[in-house]
């Protein structure tokens, strides 16, 4: 089993964090999606003990594709559930460019990619205005589908998002209901490059403790190098940062032995993330962590209605301003995320770090947390539960 958190605080070197300025109405947005991000991670995981990985940030634009479309009550609703109240509908697009620039970079380094589609009945007129909105701001799609022809409709899903993803996510729905009026699909697929990458030739098979009776053999990879950690005491759980090579990274948080990982969970907020980045210290450490694919799909329908977003499911929900008689609802918001966690990097690059004397050693082998995320604002790219690495 790995050593405790305490010993491993001893050796750490007080570097500080930089931050760079960012226009503050960015900023604002950011910190309110990495609220709804969090509220969004803790209710899905809620729901199960096995793992769990989502992109809220991909769920985020989809909603504020859809935000566009409504008016009136269902409006005001959406942006409460996603704690946008009081910013003015009319900015919001132009704001989340912005953001979503700095999350998606045109540059082609960025190891993330996602779809985003409102998805209405061939009965339902689609304004180009609207079409254009989602397009140029949110970097999603509008597709009329003949729902009444179900199957016609699944292909036509199921070949988007393969497009959208780089066949990374190959189906996202199996069955339509003929009445469908309205979807909003989002899919995210994410390959994982981390700077300083793990070495493949260190990675061998050991023991993860799913749970008190539960043993699997996993892939264990391994560095030896400089890494920022944190240790939060009033969850007691290590946060270990791994930096990627297209400028995000990985937070990955430990619960001491004992702990329940979903006592940590429930602890997981905006602010609590930022928090941990905060304190995070450079210092000497072995890493071992799981080799992993997660590949996870959810309807949200019944999730988002327990972040109070319900009004847009209902029948007099009012998205009329797509071009639609007032009256439309949208029926059902299905998320598929993809990531994929190895040793995948530059091989010239691979070589461990050696030190004099063998710093300690954090072992990832019973259930954490990880969240993959920008800076400058913080965006919450994905967020997950690893309960059990040889499971997708």
């Amino acid at each position: 089993m790995s050593p405790s958190f305490p010993g491993v605080l001893l050796v750490f070197l007080l570097i500080p964090a930089s931050s760079g300025s960012i226009e503050p109405s960015v900023e604002d947005l950011a910190n309110r999606n990495a609220d709804f991000a969090a509220r969004l991670y803790r209710a899905v995981a809620s729901r199960t003990d096995e793992n769990v990985f989502v992109s809220p940030f991909c769920l985020s634009t989809g909603l504020l594709s859809l935000l566009s479309a409504t008016s009136g009550p269902t409006r005001d609703q959406l942006l409460q559930g996603l704690t946008l109240t009081g910013l003015d509908p009319q900015n919001i697009p132009d704001l989340f460019l912005t953001l979503r620039n700095g999350v998606l970079p045109e540059t082609g380094a960025t190891s993330l990619r996602q779809g985003v589609a409102i998805l209405p009945s061939q009965i339902l007129q689609v304004f180009p205005s609207y079409l254009d909105l989602v397009q140029t701001k949110f970097g999603g799609t509008v597709q009329s589908l003949p729902y009444s022809a179900p199957h016609e409709a699944i292909d036509s899903i199921n070949l988007w998002v393969q497009e959208q993803t780089g066949d990374q996510v190959q189906e996202l729905v199996s069955n339509l209901d003929p009445q469908t009026q309205l979807l909003l699909a989002t899919a995210a697929s994410y390959q994982t490059r981390f700077s300083p990458p793990f070495n493949s030739s260190s990675t061998q098979d050991e023991r993860f403790y799913v749970d008190r009776y539960h043993v699997v053999m996993v892939p264990m990879m391994f560095r030896a190098d400089k890494y920022f950690l944190a240790y939060d005491r009033s969850v007691k759980a290590g946060v270990l940062k791994l930096p990627m090579v297209d400028g995000a990274a990985m937070l990955a948080v430990l619960p001491d032995e004992g702990v329940d990982v979903t006592a940590v969970e429930e602890e997981v907020t905006a602010e609590k993330i930022q928090t941990w980045i905060r304190q995070l210290k450079k210092t000497k450490l072995e890493v071992q962590l799981p080799r992993l694919l997660l590949e996870r799909s959810y309807s949200l329908k019944d999730v988002l209605k327990t972040l109070d977003i319900t009004q847009v499911f209902e029948d007099d929900a009012d998205i009329s301003n797509m071009g639609g008689a007032k009256g439309s609802k949208l029926n059902q918001v299905y998320h598929k995320s993809v990531v994929s966690v190895d040793e995948t990097s530059d091989p010239i690059t691979s070589g461990d770090v050696v030190f004099s004397t063998p710093p300690p050693r954090l072992t990832f082998n019973r259930p954490f947390i990880f969240i993959i995320y920008r800076q400058n604002p913080t965006s919450l790219m994905f967020m997950g539960r690893v309960t059990d690495p040889t499971q997708k």
